[in-house]
Protein backbone atom coordinates (compact mmCIF):
# COMPACT_ATOMS: atom_id res chain seq x y z
CA UNK A 1 0.00 0.00 0.00
CA UNK A 2 1.17 3.47 -1.08
CA UNK A 3 1.22 5.71 1.44
CA UNK A 4 -0.08 9.31 -0.30
CA UNK A 5 0.19 12.67 0.49
CA UNK A 6 -2.78 15.40 -0.94
CA UNK A 7 -1.35 18.92 -0.15
CA UNK A 8 -4.32 21.19 -0.77
CA UNK A 9 -7.82 20.29 0.13
CA UNK A 10 -9.55 22.41 -2.63
CA UNK A 11 -11.71 20.69 -5.78
CA UNK A 12 -8.90 19.34 -7.08
CA UNK A 13 -6.99 17.99 -3.79
CA UNK A 14 -10.37 16.61 -2.59
CA UNK A 15 -11.08 14.76 -6.15
CA UNK A 16 -7.67 12.96 -6.36
CA UNK A 17 -7.58 12.20 -2.58
CA UNK A 18 -11.13 10.09 -3.45
CA UNK A 19 -9.69 8.82 -6.36
CA UNK A 20 -6.31 7.45 -4.93
CA UNK A 21 -7.77 6.11 -2.12
CA UNK A 22 -10.24 4.29 -4.48
CA UNK A 23 -6.94 2.93 -5.31
CA UNK A 24 -5.87 1.29 -2.12
CA UNK A 25 -3.64 3.68 -1.24
CA UNK A 26 -3.33 5.49 2.21
CA UNK A 27 -4.35 8.85 1.61
CA UNK A 28 -3.82 11.76 3.92
CA UNK A 29 -5.48 14.93 2.47
CA UNK A 30 -3.78 18.14 3.79
CA UNK A 31 -5.55 22.00 4.22
CA UNK A 32 -3.82 24.91 5.51
CA UNK A 33 -6.71 25.64 7.90
CA UNK A 34 -7.44 23.68 10.66
CA UNK A 35 -11.38 24.77 10.69
CA UNK A 36 -11.82 23.72 6.92
CA UNK A 37 -10.12 19.92 7.97
CA UNK A 38 -12.40 20.07 10.82
CA UNK A 39 -15.41 20.73 8.49
CA UNK A 40 -13.89 17.67 5.96
CA UNK A 41 -14.02 15.22 8.81
CA UNK A 42 -16.72 15.62 10.51
CA UNK A 43 -18.82 16.08 7.09
CA UNK A 44 -16.84 13.87 5.20
CA UNK A 45 -17.64 16.34 2.07
CA UNK A 46 -16.03 19.29 0.84
CA UNK A 47 -19.04 21.31 0.46
CA UNK A 48 -17.83 24.53 -0.54
CA UNK A 49 -15.21 23.06 -3.55
CA UNK A 50 -16.40 19.75 -4.61
CA UNK A 51 -20.05 19.23 -2.98
CA UNK A 52 -21.68 15.79 -4.01
CA UNK A 53 -18.60 13.67 -3.45
CA UNK A 54 -18.29 12.10 -0.47
CA UNK A 55 -14.66 11.20 1.44
CA UNK A 56 -14.23 8.09 2.74
CA UNK A 57 -13.56 7.57 6.51
CA UNK A 58 -10.32 6.14 5.45
CA UNK A 59 -8.76 9.36 4.55
CA UNK A 60 -7.15 11.14 6.96
CA UNK A 61 -7.34 14.80 7.37
CA UNK A 62 -5.00 17.04 8.84
CA UNK A 63 -4.13 20.31 9.01
CA UNK A 64 -1.13 19.47 10.31
CA UNK A 65 2.31 19.37 7.31
CA UNK A 66 4.47 17.59 9.46
CA UNK A 67 1.66 14.62 9.67
CA UNK A 68 0.59 15.15 6.44
CA UNK A 69 4.46 14.71 4.34
CA UNK A 70 6.38 12.68 7.14
CA UNK A 71 7.46 9.24 6.13
CA UNK A 72 5.45 9.24 2.49
CA UNK A 73 6.17 7.40 -0.88
CA UNK A 74 4.37 10.03 -2.77
CA UNK A 75 3.23 13.96 -2.03
CA UNK A 76 0.78 15.32 -4.64
CA UNK A 77 0.74 19.52 -4.52
CA UNK A 78 -2.55 20.57 -5.56
CA UNK A 79 -2.01 24.32 -3.88
CA UNK A 80 -2.82 27.35 -5.93
CA UNK A 81 0.41 27.91 -8.14
CA UNK A 82 1.34 30.77 -6.30
CA UNK A 83 1.94 29.20 -2.96
CA UNK A 84 3.97 26.25 -4.49
CA UNK A 85 7.36 27.82 -3.35
CA UNK A 86 5.93 28.62 -0.01
CA UNK A 87 4.43 25.15 0.65
CA UNK A 88 7.86 23.65 -0.41
CA UNK A 89 9.62 25.37 1.34
CA UNK A 90 7.55 24.44 3.95
CA UNK A 91 8.02 20.43 3.91
CA UNK A 92 11.48 20.66 3.13
CA UNK A 93 12.31 19.65 6.16
CA UNK A 94 9.96 16.67 6.58
CA UNK A 95 10.96 14.97 2.60
CA UNK A 96 13.74 12.49 1.86
CA UNK A 97 16.42 11.95 -0.76
CA UNK A 98 14.21 10.56 -3.69
CA UNK A 99 11.39 11.99 -2.71
CA UNK A 100 8.66 11.73 -5.02
CA UNK A 101 6.61 15.07 -5.83
CA UNK A 102 3.62 15.09 -8.09
CA UNK A 103 2.71 18.56 -9.01
CA UNK A 104 -0.94 19.31 -10.53
CA UNK A 105 -1.07 22.71 -9.98
CA UNK A 106 -1.23 24.72 -13.31
CA UNK A 107 0.33 27.71 -13.65
CA UNK A 108 3.74 29.64 -13.69
CA UNK A 109 5.65 31.46 -10.94
CA UNK A 110 4.69 35.25 -11.86
CA UNK A 111 7.91 36.78 -10.88
CA UNK A 112 10.45 34.28 -11.64
CA UNK A 113 8.37 33.53 -14.63
CA UNK A 114 9.61 29.59 -14.09
CA UNK A 115 7.73 26.44 -14.43
CA UNK A 116 6.19 25.12 -11.43
CA UNK A 117 8.54 22.05 -11.32
CA UNK A 118 10.92 23.90 -11.90
CA UNK A 119 9.95 26.32 -8.91
CA UNK A 120 10.25 22.99 -7.14
CA UNK A 121 13.34 21.70 -8.40
CA UNK A 122 14.90 24.89 -6.79
CA UNK A 123 13.33 24.29 -3.19
CA UNK A 124 13.68 20.31 -3.17
CA UNK A 125 16.52 19.56 -5.04
CA UNK A 126 16.85 16.12 -3.32
CA UNK A 127 13.18 15.03 -4.78
CA UNK A 128 12.09 13.59 -8.12
CA UNK A 129 9.68 15.84 -9.61
CA UNK A 130 6.62 14.85 -11.73
CA UNK A 131 3.77 16.43 -13.04
CA UNK A 132 0.06 15.74 -13.86
CA UNK A 133 -1.74 17.41 -16.29
CA UNK A 134 -5.07 17.09 -18.78
CA UNK A 135 -8.32 17.73 -19.46
CA UNK A 136 -10.09 17.35 -16.06
CA UNK A 137 -12.57 19.11 -14.29
CA UNK A 138 -12.52 18.13 -10.76
CA UNK A 139 -16.12 17.82 -9.93
CA UNK A 140 -15.92 14.96 -12.83
CA UNK A 141 -13.35 13.50 -11.33
CA UNK A 142 -14.50 13.29 -8.37
CA UNK A 143 -18.01 11.44 -9.55
CA UNK A 144 -15.70 8.59 -11.11
CA UNK A 145 -16.66 9.70 -14.76
CA UNK A 146 -14.29 8.29 -17.16
CA UNK A 147 -10.94 10.76 -17.68
CA UNK A 148 -7.65 10.91 -19.28
CA UNK A 149 -4.52 13.06 -18.29
CA UNK A 150 -0.69 12.43 -18.85
CA UNK A 151 2.44 12.20 -16.62
CA UNK A 152 5.62 13.64 -17.05
CA UNK A 153 8.98 13.81 -15.32
CA UNK A 154 12.94 13.38 -16.13
CA UNK A 155 13.03 9.77 -15.08
CA UNK A 156 10.62 7.50 -17.14
CA UNK A 157 10.73 5.06 -13.97
CA UNK A 158 9.03 7.97 -11.87
CA UNK A 159 6.36 8.84 -14.69
CA UNK A 160 5.72 5.20 -14.87
CA UNK A 161 5.32 4.99 -10.86
CA UNK A 162 2.87 7.75 -10.86
CA UNK A 163 1.27 5.86 -13.88
CA UNK A 164 0.19 2.64 -12.06
CA UNK A 165 -0.66 5.12 -8.84
CA UNK A 166 -3.30 6.95 -10.39
CA UNK A 167 -4.57 4.81 -13.10
CA UNK A 168 -7.83 2.73 -12.55
CA UNK A 169 -10.94 2.10 -14.66
CA UNK A 170 -12.16 5.23 -15.02
CA UNK A 171 -9.04 7.45 -14.82
CA UNK A 172 -6.43 6.82 -17.92
CA UNK A 173 -3.03 7.96 -17.71
CA UNK A 174 -0.05 8.21 -20.30
CA UNK A 175 2.92 8.96 -20.04
CA UNK A 176 5.40 11.90 -21.51
CA UNK A 177 8.87 13.07 -21.41
CA UNK A 178 8.11 16.71 -22.22
CA UNK A 179 7.72 17.98 -18.89
CA UNK A 180 7.70 21.62 -20.31
CA UNK A 181 5.63 21.12 -23.08
CA UNK A 182 2.75 19.50 -20.39
CA UNK A 183 3.54 22.47 -17.72
CA UNK A 184 3.30 25.24 -20.53
CA UNK A 185 0.42 23.69 -22.10
CA UNK A 186 -1.69 23.49 -18.59
CA UNK A 187 -0.79 26.86 -17.64
CA UNK A 188 -1.00 29.10 -21.07
CA UNK A 189 -5.10 27.74 -21.66
CA UNK A 190 -6.34 29.31 -18.67
CA UNK A 191 -4.99 32.33 -20.88
CA UNK A 192 -7.09 31.13 -23.72
CA UNK A 193 -10.33 30.46 -21.53
CA UNK A 194 -10.28 33.53 -20.60
CA UNK A 195 -10.14 35.15 -23.30
CA UNK A 196 -12.95 32.39 -24.73
CA UNK A 197 -15.18 33.48 -21.60
CA UNK A 198 -14.81 37.31 -22.09
CA UNK A 199 -16.02 36.43 -25.64
CA UNK A 200 -19.32 34.30 -24.71
CA UNK A 201 -20.17 37.43 -21.89
CA UNK A 202 -19.87 39.47 -24.89
CA UNK A 203 -22.31 37.45 -26.53
CA UNK A 204 -20.29 36.11 -28.94
CA UNK A 205 -20.80 32.57 -30.81
CA UNK A 206 -19.42 29.45 -31.61
CA UNK A 207 -17.69 30.83 -34.91
CA UNK A 208 -15.29 33.09 -32.22
CA UNK A 209 -14.67 30.72 -29.71
CA UNK A 210 -13.59 28.35 -32.29
CA UNK A 211 -10.80 31.03 -33.75
CA UNK A 212 -9.89 31.72 -30.07
CA UNK A 213 -9.36 28.08 -29.75
CA UNK A 214 -7.41 27.72 -32.75
CA UNK A 215 -5.26 30.93 -32.93
CA UNK A 216 -4.95 30.35 -28.96
CA UNK A 217 -2.83 26.86 -29.45
CA UNK A 218 -0.92 28.14 -31.64
CA UNK A 219 0.64 30.95 -29.62
CA UNK A 220 0.79 28.29 -26.76
CA UNK A 221 2.92 26.16 -29.13
CA UNK A 222 4.82 29.39 -30.45
CA UNK A 223 6.36 29.91 -26.91
CA UNK A 224 6.40 26.36 -25.73
CA UNK A 225 8.65 25.73 -28.61
CA UNK A 226 11.09 28.34 -27.70
CA UNK A 227 11.36 27.09 -24.67
CA UNK A 228 12.58 23.83 -25.49
CA UNK A 229 9.18 21.76 -25.43
CA UNK A 230 8.32 19.30 -28.34
CA UNK A 231 5.62 20.83 -30.20
CA UNK A 232 3.34 17.39 -30.80
CA UNK A 233 2.52 17.28 -26.90
CA UNK A 234 0.05 21.18 -27.61
CA UNK A 235 -1.72 18.40 -29.53
CA UNK A 236 -2.42 16.28 -26.77
CA UNK A 237 -4.06 15.65 -23.91
CA UNK A 238 -2.08 18.78 -21.81
CA UNK A 239 -2.27 20.88 -24.79
CA UNK A 240 -5.35 20.81 -27.04
CA UNK A 241 -6.99 18.26 -24.85
CA UNK A 242 -6.86 20.25 -21.79
CA UNK A 243 -7.68 23.66 -23.82
CA UNK A 244 -11.08 22.07 -25.14
CA UNK A 245 -12.57 20.99 -21.75
CA UNK A 246 -11.21 24.66 -20.26
CA UNK A 247 -12.37 26.73 -23.00
CA UNK A 248 -15.86 25.06 -23.33
CA UNK A 249 -17.07 23.97 -19.68
CA UNK A 250 -19.00 25.49 -17.07
CA UNK A 251 -16.99 23.79 -14.82
CA UNK A 252 -13.90 25.92 -15.93
CA UNK A 253 -13.45 28.87 -13.35
CA UNK A 254 -11.16 30.03 -15.94
CA UNK A 255 -14.03 30.72 -18.17
CA UNK A 256 -17.02 31.82 -15.47
CA UNK A 257 -14.40 35.08 -14.89
CA UNK A 258 -14.08 35.58 -18.17
CA UNK A 259 -17.65 35.38 -18.78
CA UNK A 260 -18.02 38.02 -15.84
CA UNK A 261 -15.30 40.35 -17.31
CA UNK A 262 -16.86 40.03 -21.13
CA UNK A 263 -20.42 41.09 -18.90
CA UNK A 264 -18.55 44.37 -17.98
CA UNK A 265 -17.79 43.61 -14.41
CA UNK A 266 -14.36 44.21 -13.08
CA UNK A 267 -11.45 42.49 -12.00
CA UNK A 268 -12.11 42.81 -8.41
CA UNK A 269 -15.78 41.85 -8.93
CA UNK A 270 -14.73 39.06 -11.10
CA UNK A 271 -12.72 37.24 -8.66
CA UNK A 272 -15.11 37.78 -5.60
CA UNK A 273 -17.95 36.39 -7.38
CA UNK A 274 -16.02 32.97 -8.43
CA UNK A 275 -14.91 32.97 -5.31
CA UNK A 276 -12.04 30.48 -6.65
CA UNK A 277 -8.40 30.61 -7.20
CA UNK A 278 -8.73 31.95 -11.36
CA UNK A 279 -4.94 31.13 -12.20
CA UNK A 280 -5.18 32.23 -15.50
CA UNK A 281 -5.26 35.50 -14.14
CA UNK A 282 -1.53 34.88 -12.80
CA UNK A 283 -0.65 33.23 -15.94
CA UNK A 284 -1.90 36.22 -18.48
CA UNK A 285 1.14 38.25 -16.56
CA UNK A 286 3.98 35.31 -16.64
CA UNK A 287 2.80 34.87 -19.93
CA UNK A 288 3.13 38.34 -21.55
CA UNK A 289 6.57 38.33 -20.06
CA UNK A 290 7.66 35.55 -21.42
CA UNK A 291 6.28 36.83 -25.21
CA UNK A 292 8.36 39.92 -24.45
CA UNK A 293 11.59 37.07 -23.36
CA UNK A 294 11.67 35.02 -25.97
CA UNK A 295 10.15 37.59 -28.68
CA UNK A 296 7.17 35.54 -29.29
CA UNK A 297 4.10 36.85 -31.20
CA UNK A 298 1.34 36.01 -28.75
CA UNK A 299 -1.36 38.48 -29.67
CA UNK A 300 -4.27 36.89 -27.91
CA UNK A 301 -2.05 36.68 -25.00
CA UNK A 302 -1.42 40.42 -25.48
CA UNK A 303 -5.04 41.99 -25.44
CA UNK A 304 -6.05 39.51 -22.38
CA UNK A 305 -3.39 41.11 -20.31
CA UNK A 306 -4.10 44.38 -21.28
CA UNK A 307 -7.83 43.67 -20.15
CA UNK A 308 -6.63 42.14 -17.51
CA UNK A 309 -4.34 44.70 -15.84
CA UNK A 310 -4.52 48.02 -18.18
CA UNK A 311 -8.52 48.25 -18.20
CA UNK A 312 -8.55 47.74 -21.79
CA UNK A 313 -12.30 47.81 -23.22
CA UNK A 314 -12.69 44.21 -24.37
CA UNK A 315 -14.26 45.37 -27.51
CA UNK A 316 -11.78 47.23 -28.42
CA UNK A 317 -9.32 44.16 -27.77
CA UNK A 318 -11.55 42.46 -30.14
CA UNK A 319 -11.64 45.09 -32.62
CA UNK A 320 -7.89 45.03 -32.65
CA UNK A 321 -7.20 41.35 -33.09
CA UNK A 322 -9.58 41.17 -35.90
CA UNK A 323 -7.68 44.72 -37.76
CA UNK A 324 -4.40 43.27 -37.78
CA UNK A 325 -2.32 43.38 -40.45
CA UNK A 326 -2.99 40.66 -42.99
CA UNK A 327 -0.69 37.30 -42.67
CA UNK A 328 -0.82 33.73 -43.93
CA UNK A 329 -2.13 31.22 -41.49
CA UNK A 330 0.95 29.63 -41.62
CA UNK A 331 3.83 32.07 -41.81
CA UNK A 332 5.32 31.35 -38.66
CA UNK A 333 3.17 28.48 -37.12
CA UNK A 334 4.34 25.60 -39.64
CA UNK A 335 6.52 24.25 -36.63
CA UNK A 336 8.97 20.88 -37.10
CA UNK A 337 9.41 18.77 -34.55
CA UNK A 338 12.62 19.28 -33.71
CA UNK A 339 11.73 23.54 -33.31
CA UNK A 340 12.24 24.90 -36.58
CA UNK A 341 10.30 26.31 -38.95
CA UNK A 342 9.24 24.91 -42.40
CA UNK A 343 7.58 27.48 -43.72
CA UNK A 344 6.18 27.02 -48.14
CA UNK A 345 3.66 28.49 -50.17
Amino acid sequence: MTKVSVLGAGSWGTALACLLNNNGNDVTLWSWQESEAKRLREDHENKEYLAGVLLDEKINITSDIGEAVKNKDVIVFAVPSKTVRQNANMIQPFVHEGQIIVNVSKGLEEETLLTLSEVLEEELPQCSISVLSGPSHAEEVGKNIPTTCVVSSKSKEVAETIQSLFMNEVFRVYTNPDIVGIELGAALKNVIALAAGISDGMGFGDNTKAALMTRGIVEISRLGVAMGANVRTFNGLAGVGDLIVTCTSMHSRNRRAGILLGQGKSLKEVLEEVHMVVEGVNTAKAAYNLSLKYNISMPLTKEIYKVLFENKNPRDAVSHLMTRNKTSEHEAEDINIDGTYNVKW
